[in-house]
């Protein structure tokens, strides 16, 4: 239900910034996170080598502070989103067909 769908939705979130350092590493996002999922708790990818490490004792920190203040805040949107009785959205423009 809703619960199952918010769940997703912020584990997605939370598997964003890992995939996207993966790919500007020139790896595979998806597998990464796979991978990185399995390991011990504290270890992950380390862009820069391509190898997965224990990433305090590689001086490597998460951005914790970052992400969990980034999803708080995207909470507190949801929040507001979801008690607010009217909310006013761009309507999508129609992409233009291609010349030729």
């Amino acid at each position: 239900g809703d619960e199952a769908t918010g769940a997703n939705a912020v584990k997605l979130a939370l598997e964003a910034p890992l995939k996207q350092i993966a790919v500007n590493g020139g790896l595979e996002g998806g597998v990464v996170v796979e991978k990185v999922r399995n390991l011990p708790i504290g270890h992950g990818l380390n862009a820069a080598t391509g190898e997965y490490v224990d990433m305090i004792a590689e001086g490597i920190l998460d951005p914790a502070k970052v992400t969990r203040s980034a999803l708080q805040n995207a909470a507190s949107i949801a929040a507001l989103f979801l008690t607010t009785e009217a909310v006013i959205a761009d309507k999508p423009e129609k992409a233009a067909a291609p010349a030729g």
